[in-house]
Protein backbone atom coordinates (compact mmCIF):
# COMPACT_ATOMS: atom_id res chain seq x y z
CA UNK A 1 0.00 0.00 0.00
CA UNK A 2 1.46 3.33 -0.75
CA UNK A 3 1.53 6.63 1.06
CA UNK A 4 -0.75 8.01 -0.66
CA UNK A 5 -3.50 4.79 -0.21
CA UNK A 6 -2.48 4.64 3.36
CA UNK A 7 -3.96 8.53 3.99
CA UNK A 8 -6.87 7.84 1.96
CA UNK A 9 -7.66 5.05 4.18
CA UNK A 10 -7.48 6.79 6.71
CA UNK A 11 -9.37 9.76 5.92
CA UNK A 12 -12.24 7.62 4.90
CA UNK A 13 -11.76 5.91 8.94
CA UNK A 14 -12.40 9.39 10.11
CA UNK A 15 -15.41 10.17 7.94
CA UNK A 16 -16.94 6.76 9.22
CA UNK A 17 -16.46 7.69 12.80
CA UNK A 18 -19.12 8.23 15.43
CA UNK A 19 -16.60 10.73 16.48
CA UNK A 20 -15.79 12.53 13.93
CA UNK A 21 -14.69 16.39 14.71
CA UNK A 22 -14.16 19.83 12.56
CA UNK A 23 -12.10 22.58 13.55
CA UNK A 24 -13.35 25.89 14.24
CA UNK A 25 -14.33 26.68 10.70
CA UNK A 26 -16.17 23.47 10.64
CA UNK A 27 -13.82 22.67 7.40
CA UNK A 28 -11.48 20.16 7.57
CA UNK A 29 -11.56 16.77 9.43
CA UNK A 30 -9.59 16.53 12.72
CA UNK A 31 -6.68 15.10 12.80
CA UNK A 32 -5.94 11.80 14.82
CA UNK A 33 -5.10 11.68 18.31
CA UNK A 34 -1.00 10.45 19.34
CA UNK A 35 -0.55 8.61 22.25
CA UNK A 36 3.46 7.26 23.18
CA UNK A 37 3.87 4.38 26.38
CA UNK A 38 6.80 4.75 27.03
CA UNK A 39 8.11 2.04 29.50
CA UNK A 40 11.33 1.82 31.50
CA UNK A 41 14.10 -0.97 32.43
CA UNK A 42 11.76 -3.73 29.90
CA UNK A 43 13.27 -6.36 28.78
CA UNK A 44 13.48 -7.17 25.20
CA UNK A 45 10.81 -10.05 25.36
CA UNK A 46 9.13 -9.25 28.30
CA UNK A 47 5.30 -9.35 27.40
CA UNK A 48 3.22 -12.35 26.68
CA UNK A 49 2.74 -11.44 22.98
CA UNK A 50 6.68 -11.67 22.26
CA UNK A 51 6.95 -15.32 23.97
CA UNK A 52 6.94 -14.64 27.60
CA UNK A 53 5.38 -17.45 29.47
CA UNK A 54 5.56 -16.29 33.22
CA UNK A 55 4.15 -12.47 33.00
CA UNK A 56 0.92 -11.32 32.70
CA UNK A 57 0.27 -8.19 30.40
CA UNK A 58 -3.07 -8.36 28.79
CA UNK A 59 -3.69 -5.01 28.21
CA UNK A 60 -0.52 -4.59 26.25
CA UNK A 61 -0.80 -7.45 24.47
CA UNK A 62 -3.93 -6.66 23.37
CA UNK A 63 -2.53 -3.67 21.78
CA UNK A 64 -0.09 -6.04 19.76
CA UNK A 65 -3.81 -7.80 18.98
CA UNK A 66 -4.86 -4.65 17.82
CA UNK A 67 -1.79 -3.60 15.86
CA UNK A 68 1.46 -4.31 14.52
CA UNK A 69 4.30 -5.52 16.56
CA UNK A 70 8.51 -5.58 15.53
CA UNK A 71 10.14 -7.72 15.89
CA UNK A 72 14.02 -5.65 15.36
CA UNK A 73 13.07 -2.51 16.97
CA UNK A 74 15.49 -0.27 18.71
CA UNK A 75 16.16 2.16 20.72
CA UNK A 76 18.47 5.21 20.30
CA UNK A 77 20.70 4.04 23.33
CA UNK A 78 20.82 1.37 25.92
CA UNK A 79 20.30 4.14 28.84
CA UNK A 80 17.39 6.55 29.65
CA UNK A 81 17.77 10.20 28.28
CA UNK A 82 19.62 9.16 25.42
CA UNK A 83 16.90 7.20 24.27
CA UNK A 84 14.12 9.39 25.43
CA UNK A 85 16.26 12.10 23.57
CA UNK A 86 16.30 10.31 20.46
CA UNK A 87 12.38 9.45 20.28
CA UNK A 88 11.44 12.86 21.16
CA UNK A 89 13.84 14.60 18.74
CA UNK A 90 14.04 12.35 15.76
CA UNK A 91 18.22 11.99 15.85
CA UNK A 92 20.54 10.04 16.95
CA UNK A 93 21.54 11.17 20.53
CA UNK A 94 24.50 13.05 20.07
CA UNK A 95 22.74 14.63 17.31
CA UNK A 96 20.06 15.67 19.54
CA UNK A 97 22.91 17.12 22.21
CA UNK A 98 22.41 14.08 24.73
CA UNK A 99 24.74 11.15 24.53
CA UNK A 100 24.47 10.11 28.20
CA UNK A 101 22.33 10.47 31.44
CA UNK A 102 21.64 13.95 32.28
CA UNK A 103 20.06 14.29 35.99
CA UNK A 104 17.61 16.68 37.45
CA UNK A 105 19.90 18.29 39.70
CA UNK A 106 22.92 19.51 36.96
CA UNK A 107 24.31 22.01 39.63
CA UNK A 108 25.02 19.40 41.86
CA UNK A 109 25.94 16.74 39.63
CA UNK A 110 27.76 18.57 36.58
CA UNK A 111 26.40 16.52 33.88
CA UNK A 112 24.69 17.93 30.45
CA UNK A 113 21.82 20.35 32.19
CA UNK A 114 19.56 17.98 29.55
CA UNK A 115 18.46 18.03 25.77
CA UNK A 116 19.08 21.38 24.29
CA UNK A 117 16.76 24.14 24.15
CA UNK A 118 17.76 24.59 20.20
CA UNK A 119 16.37 20.87 19.48
CA UNK A 120 12.92 20.82 17.47
CA UNK A 121 10.62 18.00 19.42
CA UNK A 122 7.59 16.18 18.34
CA UNK A 123 5.82 18.32 21.11
CA UNK A 124 6.57 21.02 20.14
CA UNK A 125 5.66 20.02 16.22
CA UNK A 126 2.48 19.19 16.99
CA UNK A 127 1.65 22.22 19.30
CA UNK A 128 2.54 24.26 16.50
CA UNK A 129 -0.09 22.24 14.62
CA UNK A 130 -2.77 22.79 16.73
CA UNK A 131 -2.60 20.42 18.91
CA UNK A 132 -2.66 19.74 22.48
CA UNK A 133 0.14 18.44 23.94
CA UNK A 134 1.02 16.88 27.54
CA UNK A 135 3.63 14.90 29.30
CA UNK A 136 2.68 12.39 32.13
CA UNK A 137 5.44 10.91 34.36
CA UNK A 138 9.24 10.53 33.46
CA UNK A 139 10.83 13.49 32.18
CA UNK A 140 14.90 12.91 32.53
CA UNK A 141 15.78 14.75 29.97
CA UNK A 142 17.11 17.91 31.96
CA UNK A 143 15.90 21.09 33.65
CA UNK A 144 16.80 23.61 31.66
CA UNK A 145 14.50 24.12 29.97
CA UNK A 146 12.25 21.33 30.92
CA UNK A 147 8.82 19.65 29.62
CA UNK A 148 7.19 22.98 29.28
CA UNK A 149 10.11 24.54 26.86
CA UNK A 150 10.56 21.57 24.89
CA UNK A 151 6.38 21.79 23.80
CA UNK A 152 4.06 20.21 26.48
CA UNK A 153 1.48 22.91 27.60
CA UNK A 154 0.73 20.49 30.30
CA UNK A 155 3.74 18.62 32.33
CA UNK A 156 3.05 15.95 35.68
CA UNK A 157 5.62 14.12 36.73
CA UNK A 158 9.42 13.68 37.43
CA UNK A 159 12.33 15.43 36.29
CA UNK A 160 15.16 12.66 37.21
CA UNK A 161 16.38 9.16 36.75
CA UNK A 162 13.85 7.32 38.87
CA UNK A 163 11.87 8.41 42.31
CA UNK A 164 9.99 6.31 44.82
CA UNK A 165 7.10 5.72 43.74
CA UNK A 166 5.09 6.45 46.39
CA UNK A 167 6.76 9.26 48.85
CA UNK A 168 8.57 10.46 45.03
CA UNK A 169 11.99 11.58 46.38
CA UNK A 170 14.81 10.52 44.56
CA UNK A 171 17.37 9.01 46.89
CA UNK A 172 20.56 9.46 44.79
CA UNK A 173 22.47 11.95 46.94
CA UNK A 174 26.17 10.87 48.00
CA UNK A 175 28.36 12.02 50.71
CA UNK A 176 30.27 14.51 48.04
CA UNK A 177 28.05 17.51 49.28
CA UNK A 178 24.93 15.98 47.34
CA UNK A 179 21.91 16.08 49.22
CA UNK A 180 21.17 12.58 50.37
CA UNK A 181 17.48 13.15 48.57
CA UNK A 182 15.27 15.31 47.38
CA UNK A 183 11.38 15.60 46.41
CA UNK A 184 11.39 15.40 42.49
CA UNK A 185 7.49 15.57 41.26
CA UNK A 186 5.68 18.84 39.71
CA UNK A 187 3.21 19.87 37.70
CA UNK A 188 4.59 22.14 35.33
CA UNK A 189 7.53 23.49 37.47
CA UNK A 190 5.86 23.78 40.03
CA UNK A 191 6.65 21.55 43.36
CA UNK A 192 3.18 19.15 44.30
CA UNK A 193 2.91 16.70 46.88
CA UNK A 194 1.19 13.43 46.54
CA UNK A 195 2.64 11.17 48.77
CA UNK A 196 1.30 7.60 49.24
CA UNK A 197 -0.24 7.40 45.51
CA UNK A 198 2.12 4.98 43.21
CA UNK A 199 3.76 7.21 40.51
CA UNK A 200 2.03 5.18 37.88
CA UNK A 201 -1.30 5.80 39.43
CA UNK A 202 -0.58 9.36 39.34
CA UNK A 203 0.23 9.37 35.68
CA UNK A 204 -3.15 7.38 34.94
CA UNK A 205 -5.23 10.03 36.81
CA UNK A 206 -3.43 12.79 35.10
CA UNK A 207 -3.27 11.13 32.00
CA UNK A 208 -6.81 10.40 31.94
CA UNK A 209 -7.78 14.16 32.98
CA UNK A 210 -6.15 15.69 29.66
CA UNK A 211 -7.91 12.95 27.41
CA UNK A 212 -11.53 14.08 28.77
CA UNK A 213 -10.45 17.54 28.78
CA UNK A 214 -9.17 17.66 25.58
CA UNK A 215 -11.54 14.80 24.10
CA UNK A 216 -13.26 17.35 21.19
CA UNK A 217 -9.79 18.11 20.20
CA UNK A 218 -6.67 16.54 18.60
CA UNK A 219 -3.75 15.65 21.08
CA UNK A 220 -0.78 14.00 21.78
CA UNK A 221 -0.21 12.63 25.13
CA UNK A 222 3.36 11.01 26.08
CA UNK A 223 3.11 8.87 28.96
CA UNK A 224 6.65 7.69 30.55
CA UNK A 225 6.36 5.32 33.04
CA UNK A 226 8.89 4.80 34.89
CA UNK A 227 8.33 0.98 35.57
CA UNK A 228 9.58 -1.50 35.95
CA UNK A 229 12.93 0.75 36.86
CA UNK A 230 14.04 0.30 40.15
CA UNK A 231 12.91 0.96 42.84
CA UNK A 232 11.06 -2.11 42.72
CA UNK A 233 7.37 -1.37 44.04
CA UNK A 234 4.60 -2.94 41.85
CA UNK A 235 0.93 -3.69 43.65
CA UNK A 236 0.76 -6.05 46.43
CA UNK A 237 -1.67 -7.87 45.22
CA UNK A 238 0.71 -8.68 42.05
CA UNK A 239 3.41 -9.97 44.35
CA UNK A 240 0.86 -11.94 45.59
CA UNK A 241 0.20 -13.49 42.04
CA UNK A 242 3.36 -14.04 41.20
CA UNK A 243 4.41 -15.58 44.52
CA UNK A 244 5.52 -18.90 43.06
CA UNK A 245 8.31 -17.20 41.16
CA UNK A 246 11.95 -16.86 42.25
CA UNK A 247 13.35 -13.29 43.25
CA UNK A 248 14.28 -11.00 41.51
CA UNK A 249 11.70 -12.10 38.69
CA UNK A 250 9.26 -12.19 41.03
CA UNK A 251 9.23 -8.39 41.54
CA UNK A 252 9.64 -7.68 38.33
CA UNK A 253 7.04 -9.84 36.81
CA UNK A 254 5.01 -7.74 39.06
CA UNK A 255 6.12 -4.43 38.21
CA UNK A 256 5.24 -5.52 34.61
CA UNK A 257 1.42 -6.40 35.91
CA UNK A 258 1.75 -3.12 37.09
CA UNK A 259 2.41 -0.95 34.43
CA UNK A 260 0.22 -3.09 32.56
CA UNK A 261 -2.58 -2.72 34.41
CA UNK A 262 -2.11 1.08 34.50
CA UNK A 263 -1.73 1.28 30.73
CA UNK A 264 -4.93 -0.71 30.29
CA UNK A 265 -6.59 1.75 32.94
CA UNK A 266 -5.55 4.92 29.53
CA UNK A 267 -6.67 2.84 27.18
CA UNK A 268 -10.12 2.08 28.73
CA UNK A 269 -10.67 5.69 28.71
CA UNK A 270 -10.17 6.27 25.28
CA UNK A 271 -12.13 3.20 24.29
CA UNK A 272 -14.86 4.70 26.76
CA UNK A 273 -14.96 8.13 25.01
CA UNK A 274 -14.98 6.73 21.64
CA UNK A 275 -11.64 7.93 20.73
CA UNK A 276 -9.98 4.51 19.77
CA UNK A 277 -10.34 4.84 16.24
CA UNK A 278 -8.57 7.98 16.38
CA UNK A 279 -5.83 7.11 18.29
CA UNK A 280 -2.52 5.92 17.25
CA UNK A 281 -1.52 4.40 19.85
CA UNK A 282 2.48 3.53 20.02
CA UNK A 283 4.56 1.63 23.08
CA UNK A 284 8.14 0.89 23.29
CA UNK A 285 10.81 0.24 26.28
CA UNK A 286 13.23 3.11 26.43
CA UNK A 287 16.20 0.18 26.63
CA UNK A 288 16.64 -3.28 28.08
CA UNK A 289 16.27 -4.76 31.23
CA UNK A 290 18.55 -3.70 33.88
CA UNK A 291 21.19 -5.90 35.86
CA UNK A 292 21.99 -3.15 38.22
CA UNK A 293 22.24 -3.95 42.25
CA UNK A 294 19.41 -1.61 42.68
CA UNK A 295 17.13 -3.96 40.67
CA UNK A 296 18.49 -6.71 42.18
CA UNK A 297 20.80 -7.89 39.76
CA UNK A 298 18.20 -8.40 37.25
CA UNK A 299 14.83 -10.29 36.67
CA UNK A 300 14.12 -9.17 33.23
CA UNK A 301 15.24 -11.31 30.58
CA UNK A 302 16.79 -10.52 26.94
CA UNK A 303 15.39 -14.18 25.39
CA UNK A 304 17.98 -14.76 22.97
CA UNK A 305 20.41 -11.93 22.68
CA UNK A 306 23.09 -10.81 24.53
CA UNK A 307 23.42 -7.75 27.16
CA UNK A 308 21.01 -5.73 29.06
CA UNK A 309 20.46 -2.09 29.55
CA UNK A 310 24.16 -0.11 29.46
CA UNK A 311 25.36 -2.19 26.86
CA UNK A 312 24.78 -2.25 22.90
CA UNK A 313 24.92 -5.59 22.46
CA UNK A 314 21.05 -6.68 20.87
CA UNK A 315 19.96 -6.71 24.88
CA UNK A 316 21.01 -3.29 25.37
CA UNK A 317 18.90 -1.80 22.66
CA UNK A 318 16.39 -4.59 20.72
CA UNK A 319 13.13 -3.74 22.47
CA UNK A 320 9.96 -4.52 22.13
CA UNK A 321 7.36 -2.06 20.20
CA UNK A 322 4.00 -1.84 19.08
CA UNK A 323 1.73 0.97 17.05
CA UNK A 324 -2.04 0.29 17.10
CA UNK A 325 -4.96 1.91 15.64
CA UNK A 326 -7.59 -0.12 14.41
CA UNK A 327 -9.20 0.72 11.04
CA UNK A 328 -6.26 2.56 9.97
CA UNK A 329 -3.44 -0.06 11.04
CA UNK A 330 -3.55 -3.75 10.06
CA UNK A 331 -4.40 -5.59 12.86
CA UNK A 332 -2.29 -8.86 15.04
CA UNK A 333 0.96 -8.57 12.28
CA UNK A 334 4.29 -8.75 13.07
CA UNK A 335 6.96 -6.81 11.27
CA UNK A 336 10.25 -8.35 11.01
CA UNK A 337 11.86 -4.31 9.41
CA UNK A 338 14.85 -2.84 10.65
CA UNK A 339 12.86 0.03 12.69
CA UNK A 340 14.26 2.49 15.25
CA UNK A 341 12.48 4.85 18.48
CA UNK A 342 13.54 7.87 16.16
CA UNK A 343 11.28 6.86 13.47
CA UNK A 344 8.05 7.68 15.91
CA UNK A 345 8.24 11.00 14.94
CA UNK A 346 8.11 11.20 11.43
CA UNK A 347 5.64 8.52 11.39
CA UNK A 348 3.38 10.44 13.25
CA UNK A 349 3.76 13.66 11.42
CA UNK A 350 2.78 11.90 7.82
CA UNK A 351 0.06 9.36 9.51
CA UNK A 352 -1.71 13.07 11.17
CA UNK A 353 -1.01 14.31 7.97
CA UNK A 354 1.00 17.04 9.04
CA UNK A 355 3.63 18.64 7.02
CA UNK A 356 7.25 17.03 8.15
CA UNK A 357 9.67 19.33 9.78
CA UNK A 358 12.44 21.51 7.61
CA UNK A 359 15.20 19.77 10.25
CA UNK A 360 17.76 17.30 9.71
CA UNK A 361 16.46 14.87 11.50
CA UNK A 362 17.66 10.74 11.22
CA UNK A 363 14.43 9.26 11.73
CA UNK A 364 12.30 7.88 8.71
CA UNK A 365 8.57 7.42 8.30
CA UNK A 366 7.49 4.05 8.53
CA UNK A 367 3.82 4.01 7.29
CA UNK A 368 5.00 1.65 4.61
CA UNK A 369 6.13 -0.90 7.25
CA UNK A 370 2.95 -0.55 9.14
CA UNK A 371 0.82 -1.19 6.66
CA UNK A 372 2.79 -4.25 4.88
CA UNK A 373 5.34 -6.89 5.86
CA UNK A 374 7.13 -7.09 2.93
CA UNK A 375 7.90 -3.03 2.63
CA UNK A 376 11.87 -2.58 2.33
CA UNK A 377 13.45 -1.84 5.41
CA UNK A 378 13.48 1.33 6.19
CA UNK A 379 17.47 2.09 6.98
CA UNK A 380 20.30 -0.07 5.80
CA UNK A 381 22.67 1.00 8.71
CA UNK A 382 22.42 2.94 12.39
CA UNK A 383 24.78 4.10 14.75
CA UNK A 384 25.08 3.93 18.93
CA UNK A 385 27.31 5.04 20.90
CA UNK A 386 27.54 5.58 24.70
CA UNK A 387 30.55 6.68 26.46
CA UNK A 388 33.65 4.31 24.87
CA UNK A 389 31.11 1.86 23.01
CA UNK A 390 30.05 2.49 20.12
CA UNK A 391 28.92 -0.31 17.69
CA UNK A 392 27.04 0.28 13.78
CA UNK A 393 25.01 -2.44 11.68
CA UNK A 394 24.82 -2.05 8.36
CA UNK A 395 22.32 -4.66 6.56
CA UNK A 396 22.89 -8.57 8.71
CA UNK A 397 26.42 -7.27 10.17
CA UNK A 398 27.42 -5.13 13.30
CA UNK A 399 30.50 -3.79 14.66
CA UNK A 400 31.02 -3.30 18.47
CA UNK A 401 33.75 -1.33 19.81
CA UNK A 402 34.74 -1.55 23.32
CA UNK A 403 31.56 -3.67 23.70
CA UNK A 404 30.05 -3.69 27.29
CA UNK A 405 28.44 -7.15 28.21
CA UNK A 406 25.95 -6.18 31.11
CA UNK A 407 24.03 -9.87 30.89
CA UNK A 408 25.57 -10.79 34.34
CA UNK A 409 24.81 -8.09 37.23
CA UNK A 410 27.81 -9.34 39.41
CA UNK A 411 29.67 -8.41 35.89
CA UNK A 412 28.40 -4.89 34.45
CA UNK A 413 31.88 -3.73 34.20
CA UNK A 414 33.06 -6.53 31.57
CA UNK A 415 34.35 -5.21 28.60
CA UNK A 416 35.55 -6.66 25.40
CA UNK A 417 38.42 -5.20 23.84
CA UNK A 418 38.52 -4.68 20.09
CA UNK A 419 36.73 -4.71 17.16
CA UNK A 420 33.63 -7.84 17.63
CA UNK A 421 31.68 -8.42 14.22
CA UNK A 422 28.15 -10.40 14.43
CA UNK A 423 26.38 -11.53 11.58
CA UNK A 424 23.02 -11.03 13.16
CA UNK A 425 21.12 -13.57 10.73
CA UNK A 426 22.91 -16.51 11.80
CA UNK A 427 23.94 -15.31 15.23
CA UNK A 428 21.22 -13.01 17.08
CA UNK A 429 22.75 -14.20 20.25
CA UNK A 430 26.20 -11.97 19.33
CA UNK A 431 28.52 -14.90 20.57
CA UNK A 432 30.52 -16.12 17.84
CA UNK A 433 33.01 -13.02 17.20
CA UNK A 434 33.79 -12.86 13.25
CA UNK A 435 36.24 -9.89 13.30
CA UNK A 436 39.60 -11.98 12.45
CA UNK A 437 38.12 -14.08 9.54
CA UNK A 438 36.33 -10.57 8.17
CA UNK A 439 38.59 -7.97 8.76
CA UNK A 440 37.18 -6.41 5.11
CA UNK A 441 34.13 -5.79 6.61
CA UNK A 442 35.21 -4.73 9.61
CA UNK A 443 37.01 -1.91 7.93
CA UNK A 444 34.03 -1.33 5.81
CA UNK A 445 32.23 -0.90 8.73
CA UNK A 446 34.85 0.84 11.20
CA UNK A 447 35.02 3.60 7.73
CA UNK A 448 31.19 4.31 7.87
CA UNK A 449 31.09 5.03 11.95
CA UNK A 450 33.70 7.24 11.36
CA UNK A 451 32.33 9.21 8.43
CA UNK A 452 29.10 9.36 10.54
CA UNK A 453 30.91 10.57 13.59
CA UNK A 454 32.36 13.18 11.09
CA UNK A 455 29.34 14.54 9.66
CA UNK A 456 27.47 14.16 13.12
CA UNK A 457 30.09 16.65 13.89
CA UNK A 458 29.32 19.13 11.25
CA UNK A 459 25.42 19.14 12.06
Amino acid sequence: MTRRQFLGRLTAGLMASSTLAYNVSGQSLRRPNVIIFYTDDQGSVDLGCYGSKDLQTPNIDRLARQGVRFTQFYAGSSVCSPSRAALLTGRTPHRAGLPTNAESRPELFGREKGLPDSQLTIAEWFKQHGYRTGHFGKWHLGTEPGPNGHGFEESFGFLGGCIDKFSHYNYGGNSWGVPPQWHDLYHNGEQVWESGIHMGDLIVRESNRFIREHQNESFFLYAAFGTPHYPLQPYDRFLQTFAHLPEPRRAYAALMATVDAQIGEIVDQINALGLRQQTLIIFQSDQGHSTEARANYGGGSAGPYRGAKASLFEGGIRIPAIASMPGTIPENEVRAQFCTGSDWFPTAVDLCGLPQPAVDIDGTSILEVLTSSKAEDPHTSWHWQLGEQWAVRDGKWKLLMNARDTSDGHNRNKTLPGPFLVDLETDPGEQINLAETHPDIVSNLMDLHQTWVKARRQK
